[in-house]
């Protein structure tokens, strides 16, 4: 089985451009998430997709390996598809699972990457899996950056929100999750998501997975107890370099 992870990045982010190239403790936060994907041993390879060519020649300049994808994609999984595509042309192989990664999970444990696959190589029933982690903080609970997920007993999630969900009140005994963005994909079932017109709820919440939902079928989710920070602010960064300081990897890959 033939397995790569696909970090998607570009500049233009809306909320904070340029983040890829925005310095973490001495490296550009997308070498973090690349150096640190690397790490992991079950994964035959690690590309970055990226329309961006200060993107592209960096993660060149330190070894790794990158593709350049168009600039009009609006959402992380068409560029990843595109890319995936022109890897198995460009390297003649065929590629069974990729595992998507976001280029602003400067945290992001090597461990992680199996966590997530876990169920996949179980059952081959599972098109699609999401880490999950809880989240202990109030105030990221309400971050509407964050995205929270509830699941079923299965741990199939329900429903995505930026909103905090389930809402918050003295009965409530449910744990509050977010979804963690690491997530395989079943090569055929990429391109069928891809191949899916964007839904209205998706559309109303930006979150992806819920095309997912809306079309009736599951999303797997994988509970995590690696801590992560997500990148959406400069705030954000400052919060990461410090936690990155206390690291047990950074200086494994990093020196």
């Amino acid at each position: 089985m033939k397995i790569v992870s696909i970090i998607p990045a570009r500049m233009g982010a809306s909320r904070f451009p340029g983040k890829p190239m925005a310095e973490i403790n001495g490296m550009p936060m997308i070498g973090h998430v690349y150096k640190r994907v690397k790490l992991n041993k079950t994964l035959n390879e690690v590309y970055v997709a990226t329309c961006d060519q200060i993107i592209f020649e960096y993660i060149n300049s330190i070894g790794g390996k990158a593709v350049m994808t168009s600039d009009c994609h609006e959402r992380c999984s068409d560029r990843c598809a595109e890319a995936m595509l022109k890897i198995e042309e460009q390297e003649g192989v065929k590629i069974d699972i990729v595992v998507m990664v976001q280029g602003d999970e400067p945290l992001v444990h090597p461990a992680m990457i199996d966590e997530s696959l876990a169920p996949m190589i179980e059952n081959e029933d599972i098109l699609v899996t999401n880490l999950m982690a809880e989240i202990n903080d109030i105030s990221e609970f309400k971050d509407p950056n964050e995205i929270k997920v509830v699941v079923d007993s299965d741990d199939s999630a329900l429903y995505f929100s930026r909103e905090p969900i389930p809402t918050m009140n003295k009965f409530s005994n449910v744990p509050m999750l977010k979804q963690v963005c690491i997530i395989p994909f079943r090569r055929s079932f990429l391109l069928q998501f891809n191949n899916m017109k964007p839904t209205k709820l998706e559309i109303i919440e930006s979150i992806d997975m819920l095309r997912i939902l809306e079309n009736k079928m599951k999303v797997q989710m994988v509970n995590t107890n690696f801590v992560t920070k997500s990148v959406d602010t400069q705030s954000d960064l400052n919060k990461v370099s410090e936690m990155m300081k206390d690291d047990e990897i950074f200086n494994t890959y990093f020196s």
